[in-house]
């Protein structure tokens, strides 16, 4: 493993990493709600607003032309990072919310009629869930949903039988953000495409944790956000096949989306430019590429070996607690650990956990559906990235140690 894979090398990068809470040195484990930003990135955001901070393609002065190349760069920079076939399949959004609301706008309005259905998962992010609510509601449609089992897996036996003739789409996440399952996404496609069906994967789980090329999986639409891969927040990307993408309506009017207005007709512009109305945010965008080349000189694969071993090490430690109840038992998984202890309720074990120094998500982590199936309000979720180590997991096992003696 090169110095670029080492996790002091790593962790050096990440400014905040030196903080300390209530007088303890921060361990964070929140990266599934977002990461931290290595000092590339930061960087990156510094040089564009001090250096060439301009608005994008419309400007024919030295500002604007120097910030739409670095903003172009980045949209290549992607295509290559994903595989796309084109740099025009790759859509700049907000996060990976604004993605799927962009397709089941656009895809309802141009797709979706009345008796229709939309295909999702028992494990989906609300994100992933209320947009496509909206749009069979106001398509008088119907919302199907693929269950799961008690270790979070999905119950691929049943795909069949709700893919029949009524279904327009599928939408499903590649990695739980609550259980950390890794579904097996390219079954579903491929299955789904035998009776042409297109599909939208959520890959806002993945992205950090898993090489994804999108046509390999053959998706019809990939989406995901920057802040959970080490980039700012306040970007995301949805790719979309072009085929598709040109036979969908736009989903925002505005400036750049358009080639022709007149107070009687407006034709719009050719991609991905049909969906990215108005002034984006390009100094994230900017900082999206970086995050990307922190990610390709650290490795996916050193990456993957690094975070399994974080999590072998926290299940091992955490189940050595009494009274531990783990969520999300999937045999293939990302580094995310979902429990209860005891009868100790998520939020306080997360407060006291926090003035430890410690920071973990508490909650239904947006996964309401699947609180309901597990039974309970809510849980506490530590989630590992690359600049982890097996020594924070000690200190938090100690930590979940002493909190259990508390409320004995």
């Amino acid at each position: 493993m090169g110095e670029k894979a080492d996790i002091n090398y790593i962790r050096k990068q990440f400014p905040l990493l030196k903080k300390e809470i209530f007088g303890k040195p921060l361990i964070y484990f929140d990266n599934a709600a977002t990461t931290q930003k290595p000092q590339r990135v930061i960087d990156a955001l510094t040089d564009y607003y001090t250096n060439f901070n301009s608005n994008i393609h419309r400007g024919v002065h030295y500002l604007s032309q120097q910030a739409t190349s670095a903003f172009e760069e980045s949209r290549k920079a992607i295509q290559q990072f994903i595989h796309a076939k084109h740099t025009h399949e790759i859509i700049f959004t907000r996060g990976t919310t604004e993605s799927i609301n962009l397709v089941a706008a656009s895809f309802s309005k141009k797709f979706l009629n009345a008796g229709d259905a939309v295909l999702i998962t028992a494990m989906e992010h609300h994100s992933n869930i209320v947009p496509w609510q909206m749009a069979c509601d106001e398509k008088q449609a119907k919302l199907h949903v693929l269950p799961i089992d008690e270790k979070g897996c999905l119950i691929t036996d049943q795909l069949e039988n709700l893919l029949d003739n009524n279904c327009k789409i599928v939408a499903v996440t590649h990695v739980s953000n609550t259980l950390g399952t890794i579904n097996d996404i390219q079954h579903i496609i491929k299955t789904a495409h035998s009776r042409n069906i297109p599909v939208l994967i959520d890959g806002a789980q993945a992205i950090s944790h898993l090489p994804v090329d999108v046509q390999e999986l053959d998706c019809d639409f990939y989406c995901f956000s920057g802040h959970k891969m080490f980039a700012p927040m306040g970007v995301g990307v949805l790719y979309g096949k072009e085929k598709i993408l040109e036979e969908l309506p736009p989903y925002q009017g505005g400036g750049e989306m358009i080639k022709h207005v007149s107070f009687k007709k407006t034709t719009f512009n050719e991609l991905p430019f049909k969906f990215e109305a108005g002034t984006p945010s390009v100094a994230d965008v900017i900082g999206l590429k970086e995050a990307i080349n922190f990610i390709l000189d650290v490795g996916y694969e050193n990456i993957s070996a690094h975070e399994n071993e974080l999590l072998t090490h926290a299940t091992q430690k955490f189940s050595g607690l009494e009274d531990m109840r783990f969520f999300g038992t999937a045999g293939h998984k990302t580094s995310v650990l979902s429990f209860l202890l005891s009868n100790i309720h998520p939020y306080d074990a997360g407060v006291i956990l926090d003035k430890m120094g410690i920071a973990v998500r508490t909650g239904h982590h947006c996964t309401q559906p699947l609180m309901d199936f597990f039974g309970i309000p809510g849980t506490v979720r530590a989630s590992f990235a690359v600049y982890n180590t097996k020594e924070e997991i000690d200190i938090m096992a100690e930590a979940l140690l002493k909190i259990k003696v508390m409320f004995e």
